[in-house]
């Protein structure tokens, strides 16, 4: 091995890496023009995040300074069923869901004269769509319009006169759900909330308060409970949607690791190599290097428009073949058989790792000590002193059968 086709195959693997930074930067690019071009329209068909605020309860006092006195529910009976639906947008995977929302109230007229109450419920989301929508008090069904978000309502009720109010509906967001006390009502009485989900990854956005009573862990979900019996400065109660893998970045992010992977690789192949008396040309190296590149381009395109493992796998094998397929013609089966097991690891397992968060730096590591000890082993009663003094073992293609030559 000379000095020289090391640094050829440094150059090789420089040039390799320029491509997958341009391959990557193309990636990011196409990713950020995807979420700009889609997000408008995920939140038309989906709305954005839904924060549903506790109802506004209020009569009007001529003699106060502020002349609008709220109410407190005397109870609030709140039941939410959340269902995760990420929706796939190119490079991005949206995290929407749907939500079945139920809630009973009672107002109650705490003064000593009989006043006009109104009740105020603003809709979580401006932009959503709002189905199967019902504002029930007493026995009467509103039939007001939607004003600034919301809608208001009245009722007429004797001192001491209670009344039930039951809002229900259902609708789509995005990325969570948060139901929401707001300013208004820094003492909450006697407010109850049940929550179901489909799915088992429950995460409490941040400034929301974890479940208070119970939590059920169901086949497909969890049954959250939240008991406010009389507290003071109350936190929201929310909901975010389980995380997903978005497969734009995650494949800029391969694509920017490449050169890591395809350096464990070569090093592997070279130091073998040089012990097996196998020293491929630089040009072996670059149809080498051209075979793992595929990979990263193959997923970068497929990804937007199968599952992103779908991609992932079918991208792996072609790359797998193209290498090992080359590398058995010219050096050999046994050789790569080494070199398939090499580019498994460090191409196809190390870029699996970015599909878990917080998984690629240990999974990373552990390759680089794990492949250290195995070189290490397998080259501990080596004299590297005769292997770079042997002149090169010639690797010649195998040759299929001969034409006859024809004689005139």
């Amino acid at each position: 091995m000379k000095a020289s086709r090391l640094f050829a195959i440094l150059f090789i693997v420089a040039g390799t890496a320029i491509a997958w930074a341009v391959l990557g930067s193309a990636l990011s690019i196409r990713t950020a023009r995807t979420g700009i071009d889609l997000s408008g329209a995920v939140s038309g068909n989906w709305g954005g995040p839904m924060r549903q605020m506790h109802p506004e309860i209020f009569y009007i006092s001529g003699t106060a300074v502020n002349a609008r006195r709220q109410i407190q529910p005397e109870s609030s009976d709140v039941k939410v069923h959340l269902v995760s639906k990420p929706k796939n947008k190119g490079l991005l995977l949206f995290r929407t869901y749907e939500v079945d929302f139920s809630a009973d109230y009672v107002v109650k007229n705490t003064t000593p004269i009989t006043q006009t109450i109104y009740i105020s419920f603003k809709f979580p989301a401006k932009e959503a769509k709002y189905k199967s929508f019902s504002f029930v008090l007493g026995e009467k069904q509103t039939n007001k319009a939607p004003k600034d978000g919301g809608i208001t309502d009245a009722v007429i009720l004797k001192p001491g006169e209670e009344m039930p109010v039951k809002l229900t509906y259902k609708a789509a967001g995005l990325n969570e759900w948060i139901y929401s006390f707001g300013k208004n009502h820094s003492r909450v009485r006697n407010f109850k909330m049940e929550m179901t989900t489909d799915f088992t990854d429950i995460d409490f956005p941040v400034g929301t308060e974890s479940t208070t009573t119970s939590r059920t862990k169901k086949e497909q979900g969890w049954l959250l409970n939240w008991d406010y019996s009389d507290v003071i400065g109350a936190s929201a109660v929310g909901m975010a949607m389980p995380a997903v893998t978005n497969p734009g970045p995650v494949a800029a992010r391969m694509t920017f690791f490449a050169p890591v992977s395809l350096l464990f690789f070569f090093s592997v192949i070279v130091i073998l190599g040089a012990v097996k008396n196998v020293d491929l040309h630089p040009m072996n190296y670059f149809f080498l290097a051209a075979g793992c590149f595929a990979f990263q381009l193959l997923f970068s395109y497929l990804v937007d428009l199968i599952p992103a493992y779908v991609a992932f796998g079918i991208s792996a094998i072609v790359s797998l073949l193209l290498v090992n397929t080359y590398l058995a013609r010219v050096a050999g089966s046994r050789f790569a058989r080494i070199s398939l097991l090499a580019q498994f690891a460090y191409m196809v397992l190390f870029s699996a790792s970015f599909f878990f968060d917080g998984l690629t730096g240990i999974t990373i590591t552990i390759g680089a000590i794990v492949t250290l000890a195995i070189l290490m082993a397998y080259t501990a009663k080596v004299d590297w002193n005769e292997v770079f003094k042997r002149a090169p073992k010639v690797v010649k293609e195998p040759q299929g059968p001969q034409p006859p030559k024809l004689t005139i």
